[in-house]
């Protein structure tokens, strides 16, 4: 039995815990939530599991593995210390390691503890073919994130286009990957994983648009090596709670749970 614990308990933190809690990640045992609100404040309880503010308590339940699903900020608060205390590391905050130093601190951090780092498909798929294709060559990589109008209220993109008023599609952004982690902290992690999982930050190529004719959030992979070529694309329902994310992406945590106690592993 792998005991758990989940920093956040937002949309994609509450859609996690609920998977555990039925069994859809297997044999894992949640214990703990580390939150930001006072545990009074929180009118749920978690079966066999306690909330709490008190990040000592929280690090100190010598936990298997901790899983990151609070933003960019919560990672680098609590990232090194996830994996100093022991624990395998789950994140979702992706694009948090286009910082280059603290991604470089947090994989000191796991080798030195012998821990490792876990970062699920969430909300694209191919990066199985991707991150095989790497160990020939790759030519390019292109991501093209196309998300509905209703999940960008929040972020940068309100100071750049009016939403309310917008009829067609908009490139908000044509670049590299780096920077698009940084500008959309929450609606373009996957810029992130498919970085790491290919031919880095710099080398990506990324596009996003706000795009009010459509009503999923649509990802489209194109990469060309000595491999061949692949174009996979995904369409993912938001979440109604939080439209910049999906369910996929806590249901990709759930199997990275699944492997990790599961005799058979599928897709790595």
């Amino acid at each position: 039995m792998i005991k758990v614990g989940i920093i956040g308990y937002g949309t994609l933190g509450k859609a996690i815990c609920d998977l555990i809690q039925t069994d859809q990640a297997e044999d894992v045992a949640l214990k703990s939530i580390l939150v930001r609100r006072p545990v009074t404040s929180i009118n749920e309880t978690i079966k066999n599991a306690f909330f709490t503010t008190n990040e000592e308590t929280f690090f100190n339940q010598e936990l298997d593995v901790i899983i990151e699903a609070a933003g960019h900020q919560a990672l680098e608060l609590y990232g090194e210390k996830a994996l100093s205390s022991g624990s395998h590391l789950i994140i979702l905050s992706v694009g948090a390691l286009a910082d280059h130093c603290f991604y470089e601190t947090l994989q000191s951090a796991a080798l030195k503890n012998n821990k490792k780092i876990f970062i699920p498909s969430a909300a694209i798929a191919g990066l199985d073919r991707i991150a095989s294709g790497v160990l020939g060559e790759i030519e390019e990589i292109t991501l093209i994130t196309r998300k509905p109008t209703k999940s960008w209220y929040g972020t940068i993109a309100e100071e750049r286009v009016d939403l309310e008023t917008l009829k067609e599609a908009y490139c908000i952004y044509n670049g590299n990957a780096r920077n698009a982690a940084k500008l959309f902290p929450e609606s373009v992690n996957v810029s992130a994983t498919l970085s790491i999982a290919g031919i880095g930050f710099e080398k990506t190529k990324v596009q996003v648009y706000i795009d009010p004719t459509i009503n999923s959030n649509e990802h489209s992979i194109v990469a060309k090596g000595t491999f061949g070529r692949v174009e996979i694309s995904v369409q993912n329902t938001p979440f109604k709670q939080n439209p910049k994310s999906s369910p996929i992406v806590a249901m990709s945590v759930a199997k990275v749970l699944r492997n990790l106690t599961t005799s058979v592993v599928i897709g790595i």
